[in-house]
């Protein structure tokens, strides 16, 4: 994921084919959530800042930020959008075919290991945190100067509003898994862990560990 994109923003490629996390996602359910529910997100978010010029020149993070601080005419669609696009963008990049592998490595797992006590017991957790999600939203793990935590949020909205920085998500509003799976959630969790990209979230909170040390 690109941390300096700003506006206008386009819907990033995926880093695999379509067909690629299949049998656990399939492909009809890939290109829908990516080709047009993310595009949608993106369009909408374009929009929004077509209307803003004093906000084009932010990250998508910085706009997550700073949407809580807008009247809400504009801070609560803002926050939608650029949810909608940095939390897609997270989950789709967070996954990679199944050789990938299925356990964090290297700093990532050193913390998982300190905050949750072990790899199962953090599957455990997350798992259960997912499959506890009412309706539309997330699952996140998230970092801070405290350590590692396990949330759920709804719909779009995302941890960065809470100071917190968004390691990994699992996406479970319906569309991400209806087609492939139907209701069978429980399912989908447990197949989209052996597409987990741990190569990449490893590399996503380092860069989190980075810049935390540079601003100390």
């Amino acid at each position: 994921m690109s941390y300096r994109r700003t506006y206008p923003f386009t819907p990033e490629p995926l880093p695999y084919e379509m067909d690629a996390l299949e049998p656990y996602i399939s492909k009809k359910a890939l290109s829908i959530h990516h080709d047009r529910l993310l595009a949608g997100y993106v369009d909408n978010l374009n929009n929004l800042l077509a209307e803003h010029p004093e906000l084009q020149q932010m990250t998508l993070e910085e706009l997550i930020r700073i949407s809580y601080r807008l009247p809400p005419k504009t801070g609560v669609p803002l926050s939608r959008y650029a949810g909608g696009v940095y939390n897609h963008m997270l989950y789709f990049n967070g996954m990679a075919p199944e050789s990938s592998g299925t356990q964090p490595q290297g700093e990532l797992a050193q913390a998982i290991d300190t905050y949750f006590g072990s790899a199962d017991k953090f599957r455990s957790k997350f798992f259960n945190s997912a499959m506890a999600v009412f309706g539309s939203g997330y699952t996140w793990l998230t970092s801070c100067k405290n350590g590692l935590r396990i949330l759920n949020l709804p719909n779009q909205e995302n941890p960065l509003a809470a100071g917190l920085f968004p390691v990994m998500c699992i996406d479970v509003w319906e569309h991400a898994y209806f087609l492939t799976y139907y209701n069978k959630r429980n399912e989908y969790i447990g197949d989209w862990w052996r597409l987990i990209n741990w190569d990449y979230i490893g590399q996503h909170y380092r860069h989190f560990v980075s810049r935390s040390n540079r601003n100390k």
